[in-house]
């Protein structure tokens, strides 16, 4: 029987910028949440929150928000808070100066940008118009 030989591939080094708080600010709310969620996915160590902003939603744009192994070629990474958190270059425009809190409030819980570039927000407070 032919044995197969395993293809070996380099992985080439991400190339990314370095952030601060000016950026985006974690907040106490949003930090312990994030630890816990990068946690149970076993992301503890190299995990980060990767914060997008999209078209959509009943102002024109939202956030869009998922937890990624790292950043990626181009992103802008912050550490705020004990938290990694990445933002493509195009997004960065729009979140600078932001804080990332987290509320466990039954209605109106979740996660909540407050976004000092935002003219307008909707009252479900995840769109707004830049």
């Amino acid at each position: 029987m032919p044995v197969r030989q395993a293809r070996i591939r380099s992985v080439a080094e991400v190339k990314y910028t370095v952030g601060n708080e000016k950026l985006i600010k974690v907040l106490d709310g949003a930090s312990s949440h994030l630890l816990g969620l990068l946690e149970k996915q076993g992301r503890a160590e190299q995990g980060a929150l990767k914060i997008a902003v999209v078209g959509g939603g009943c102002s024109g744009l939202q956030y869009q928000m998922d937890l990624v192994d790292g950043p990626r070629d181009r992103d802008v990474m912050v550490t705020s808070n004990g938290v990694r958190v990445v933002i493509d270059p195009k997004s960065a425009l729009f979140v600078s100066g932001s804080e990332l809190d987290y509320s466990d409030d039954l209605q109106q819980g979740g996660f909540k940008v407050k976004n000092p570039n935002a003219l307008v927000t909707c009252s479900c407070g995840e769109s707004f118009a830049a």
